[in-house]
């Protein structure tokens, strides 16, 4: 295990079935199999604005928080550019000890309340003698949370009972209140409408100033169709006298200054800017590494027309190489999806460490079918309408991207048993190499350094 290492770049060596690795100094590293576990919000943005760097104040992204030094925010004069789910985090613990803050806003987003609470040691107890009977709910559930979806649809339920429901929900801790909703909220637009009008009047009840509680009720986008970020008290820092919400789509950035951000209307001087504008999502981690498969394939060129996978573990023309958390997994409660692909992943390897086999790639077939099936379970999903990183977009980067499904929207469980039955096929579906006899073989082997497993993190 090696630490404080960058990996810049992984090319594939067609001669020896091997991956050649360079790290940011320039060393090597050879490994038979490589495994990318580099998350799916790892590469941070910086805003596409001018003059991002001529700010003389501390500037930094959430992502990059000075570590080498204390940030005190008292009597300071604070500017933050981005309102997801960073930006609602950030936003709702500053403004306890912050001088003045503003907060620059693009694109409204829905959230709910957190409700965390201490627990007790007698809760604890009964939640460690429950964890069977959660990890097997967790199991058999959509995204594999706790979570199930009332079974109802919207509209077939009387408009009160829809209130109770929702007021109920509201109550609850974590994402009960997207995931426990009812099962059409996110597929069709009524439904959809009458949930979001719901969450909207508890904005307007919760922040006083009406102008500002519309400006941050979304309007390009319905409830739960973009991640729901979770707060505590975070549409109640905008009572607060010191904090001023400045909506950039009616007032533009120009550009940032020396002293602060020029909007079209107004020179807004600070001492920090902090920058909540979040990641190139899910595919900005292989972006980052200069990914060489078969022929110098680059691998931002094989998904240069939109992201193709096989499983969602493998890409075709990128042999021995195994994605935890790439594009095209369940992603939902991320630590159980991730478990599973390190599972079915160190099963493969150790299948073919055990029958000699030194190449697996998956076929164009494979990815082709498996693609077209990623595409067919995202139909009808209106988040697939809104641009987000969960379809491919972060409008903070300079480049255009084209929107694209990324992530697997069918049921966990169904996307688990298709990759099992992979594995009960012998793993078949891939075109597999298995090492020649040792006499036939060691002139070929002769130099090849031990293969050793990287984990790799940009």
């Amino acid at each position: 295990m090696q630490f404080n290492t960058r990996i810049s770049a992984a090319h594939f060596q067609d001669d020896s079935d091997s991956w050649l690795l360079i790290d940011d100094q320039g060393r090597r590293y050879t490994s038979r199999f490589i495994i990318t576990a580099m998350g799916i919000l790892n590469a941070h943005t910086m805003p596409n604005i001018e003059g991002v760097h001529d700010f003389k104040g501390k500037a930094f992204h959430t992502a990059r928080w000075p570590r080498d030094e204390a940030i005190d925010l008292s009597d300071k004069r604070v500017g933050i550019i981005g309102t997801g789910a960073t930006g609602i985090q950030t936003i709702q613990e500053i403004v306890k000890n912050v001088g003045h803050l503003t907060v620059f806003q693009r694109t409204a987003n829905w959230a709910a309340p957190l409700r965390n609470a201490k627990i007790s040691a007698e809760e604890m107890d009964q939640i460690r003698a429950d964890y069977p009977k959660i990890f097997e709910k967790c199991s058999k559930s959509y995204a594999c949370f706790v979570h199930e979806a009332d079974t109802r649809s919207l509209l077939d339920v009387p408009p009160e009972e829809r209130e109770e429901l929702w007021e109920r929900l509201y109550a609850l801790p974590g994402f009960a209140k997207w995931l426990c909703n009812f099962k059409d909220i996110g597929t069709n637009k009524e439904a959809n409408r009458l949930v979001s009008d719901f969450f909207a009047r508890k904005i307007r009840e919760r922040v006083h100033d009406p102008d500002v509680a519309e400006r941050l009720i979304p309007k390009d986008h319905g409830f739960g169709t973009r991640r729901l970020p979770l707060e505590s008290g975070y549409f109640e820092a905008f009572n607060r006298p010191n904090v001023r919400l400045v909506d950039i789509r009616e007032d533009p950035i120009l550009r940032i200054t020396e002293t602060g951000i020029q909007t079209q209307s107004e020179l807004h001087e600070f001492d920090i800017i902090i920058y909540a504008t979040g990641f190139d999502a899910v595919t900005g981690s292989f972006s980052a590494v200069d990914f060489q498969g078969v022929n110098g394939l680059k691998l931002k060129d094989a998904w240069g027309d939109g992201i193709r996978t096989y499983l969602g573990l493998t890409v075709q023309g990128f042999p021995n190489m195994f994605m935890s958390m790439g594009p095209h997994q369940m992603f939902g409660n991320i630590p159980r999806s991730i478990e599973y692909a390190v599972g079915w992943i160190t099963t493969f390897i150790g299948y073919c460490h055990e029958r000699g086999i030194t190449r697996v790639e998956a076929t164009a077939k494979g990815m082709e079918e498996w693609t077209e099936h990623v595409h067919d379970c995202a139909k009808g999903l209106l988040a697939n309408e809104v641009d987000s990183w969960m379809t491919g977009v972060n409008k903070n980067l300079a480049h255009k991207q084209t929107r694209s499904i990324a992530r697997y929207n069918g049921p966990a469980p169904g996307y688990r048993r298709r990759c099992d039955e992979v594995a009960a096929r012998g793993y078949s579906d891939f075109k597999m190499k298995r090492e020649p006899a040792e006499e036939e073989s060691s002139d070929a082997r002769e130099g090849l350094q031990t293969p050793t497993l990287v984990e790799m993190r940009p």
